[in-house]
């Protein structure tokens, strides 16, 4: 090894989407716009279920922690990439990064967490009409919760810390606006098996355990359905289920295509894919689920109209 890459590197550079800066001009602009819709999207869809009486339900429960994890989740990557933007900076300092690592994989694995115990409340409400009340008991949905940040948080825990193991040495220069654990163990001089070998492991099974959930949750609901004589009840129930499966198949979809293979075949096009479920996702979440439901619907409103 030669004698500059010896040397231990105390930050790392992020090079954003592109390397031009008429076009870094334009993503700047973008990311601002969408981290501030964003806020004030998932803001609102917070304030209106905690206002309104009758949102005071598991599924809305549910989806107001599903909008404070979205809110957070783009708080863990934009701010650092706008900021870099205004004061003319790409670096960020090696400890930033690990922290930005840790707290990026325990929002992306809540929002799967939480997609996952939204699909198990959708099947209980259609499967289980009559046993609903009793099945989804508040107390049950705060212990769902519960369980899956504290899942999250160590699974987190378990990735930062095999990452700070490593060794990175002259190469710093990251392909992406923020910490991406990816495109940073391309940058390891040291032996990544083991790291690739704990995604596919443990990082699976975290992974695919909540989406299998949602995958026989819905094969109940929809073998339900089909049983039902009625078209109008087949569209209700379908009516409640469509928000649902917009946003799943817009997180799930760019993630597997992304983190389901080893670290060395990362390219340019799966940080293209990163930004679907860091940026997109967060966004569009507030206006599926307020657009298509009649009752989320009023409740903004009111919440606008007292502000």
């Amino acid at each position: 090894m030669g004698e500059d890459n010896e040397t231990m590197i105390t930050e790392f550079l992020l090079l954003g989407l592109s390397g031009k800066s008429e076009q870094e001009e334009v993503v700047f602009g973008m990311f601002l716009w969408m981290y501030l819709v964003t806020m004030s999207g998932n803001l609102l869809i917070i304030l209106a279920i905690s206002c309104d009486p009758h949102l005071h339900t598991p599924m809305y429960f549910f989806l107001a922690n599903l909008s404070t994890v979205d809110i957070c989740f783009s708080s863990v990557t934009i701010p650092k990439a706008l900021v870099n933007h205004m004061v003319g900076s790409k670096s960020i300092s090696y400890t930033e990064c690990m922290v930005q690592i840790y707290f990026f994989i325990t929002f992306i694995n809540m929002d799967g967490f939480l997609l996952s115990v939204m699909a198990y409340d959708r099947y209980v409400a259609i499967c289980h009409p009559l046993h609903y009340t009793l099945m989804m008991r508040p107390r049950l949905c705060v212990l769902l919760v519960a369980i899956s940040w504290v899942i999250t948080n160590l699974h987190a825990l378990l990735h930062t810390l095999l990452m700070v193991r490593l060794t990175f040495c002259s190469h710093n220069a990251v392909h992406h606006f923020f910490c991406d654990p990816y495109p940073i163990l391309k940058l390891s001089c040291s032996d990544t098996f083991i790291n690739d070998l704990m995604v596919f492991t443990v990082g699976g099974v975290i992974f695919l355990t909540p989406f299998s959930c949602i995958v026989i949750s819905y094969v109940y609901i929809f073998s339900n359905v089909l049983k039902m004589p009625s078209a109008r009840g087949i569209k209700k129930a379908l009516s409640t289920c469509g928000s649902h499966l917009t946003v799943v198949s817009l997180f799930y979809g760019a993630i597997l295509g992304v983190y389901m293979r080893p670290s060395s075949s990362y390219s340019l096009q799966d940080t293209v894919a990163t930004v679907i479920f860091t940026v997109v996702t967060p966004l569009v979440n507030p206006f599926i689920y307020s657009l298509r439901n009649r009752d989320m619907k009023g409740a903004l409103r009111k919440t606008i109209l007292r502000c």
